[in-house]
């Protein structure tokens, strides 16, 4: 069964300030625990979030979700770069404004992809990282050297990607009303197939798209899609081309569309020191609200001896 919102304390995100007057909006529970940030994707903020909390500070974790820029009660990008560079700019900015030197990094859909990239970009930072869906490093000639197919044809319910990166400002004009932006941002959490039918209920989907009810918000979460399809400038090359160095947990659901092919073998390559992948059966793309216990367990016993010291 679906966990409804009824079931979660959603926490006031503070504010941090994480360089030039530019600001975070983050959730945290456990401060002076093991550094552990959480990194949201799309189409979610940092209450993707919320189950878990609260949990791993109860561990011994200092949890820290952040908004990323332009998401949820974020700041909005002040270079307008939505790249991955730019967001990790702001998280290990975020790191300094909370006195963390290392961390341990969770990631989910985009905020792993910019997991991956912090990881290679700032190694020093990273402690290990947990990948909660089949993200992961692109590596296409160890993937072709090892027999693995190039990809595969994506299904119809991609149609989203063209339309959010080459046509932006068009769909934001279409979706002209608060109750059409949330309407659109939840059927990534139903008919598009990102997850099983009955996951998320009314109350689930009443928080989860509120932040899209704003035109600007919707808009600038399109961005990441413009930089995939070159649309869009970036402040710098993308790291994600190379291993994952550090020890990697991976969770992935399996009832979702947006799986790829070869996943355990592409993991095998892409994290070489990885435990996992670990499917969950039953979930689908949204893990940390529809499996919280599981992944608020399994980050537990991946990091038993950080949090045992």
């Amino acid at each position: 069964m679906h966990q409804t919102a009824r079931s979660v304390t959603v926490r006031p995100p503070s504010f941090v300030t994480v360089r030039d007057g530019h600001r975070l909006a983050v959730r945290r529970a456990g401060e002076g625990g093991v550094p552990l940030l959480l990194v949201h994707g799309f189409p979610c903020t940092g209450l993707i979030w919320s189950h878990v909390i609260g949990p791993l500070a109860e561990a011994g974790f200092d949890v820290v979700a952040p908004d990323l820029r332009g998401y949820g009660d974020s700041d909005f990008a002040p270079d307008g770069f939505y790249d991955f560079k730019a967001f990790n700019a702001d998280l290990t900015g975020l790191f300094d404004a909370l006195g963390w030197e290392r961390a341990v990094v969770a990631g989910h859909d985009l905020g792993a992809m910019i997991t991956i990239d912090m990881a290679t970009r700032h190694p020093e930072r990273v402690d290990r990282v947990v990948i909660l869906d089949d993200s992961m490093p692109d590596l296409p000639e160890r993937f072709a050297a090892a027999g693995l197919p190039p990809g595969r044809p994506k299904p119809a319910v991609y149609d989203y990607q063209e339309r959010q990166g080459r046509h932006a400002d068009e769909l934001v004009a279409e979706l002209d009303t608060p109750e059409r932006r949330r309407r659109y941002i939840a059927e990534f959490f139903g008919h598009r197939m990102w997850c099983p039918p009955d996951a998320f209920g009314a109350d689930d989907l009443a928080v989860l798209t509120e932040p899209y009810a704003d035109a600007a918000r919707l808009r600038a979460s399109f961005a990441d899609y413009e930089v995939v399809m070159g649309t869009r400038p970036v402040s710098g090359p993308e790291l994600t081309d190379r291993p994952v160095e550090q020890p990697a947990l991976i969770l992935i659901g399996t009832d979702q569309v947006t799986l790829g092919e070869h996943v355990d073998e592409r993991c095998a390559l892409a994290f070489p020191r990885a435990v996992g992948p670990f499917w969950i059966r039953g979930a689908g793309h949204f893990l940390p609200w529809e499996k919280p216990v599981v992944v608020e367990r399994a980050i537990r016993a991946f990091c038993g001896d950080l949090l045992a010291r």
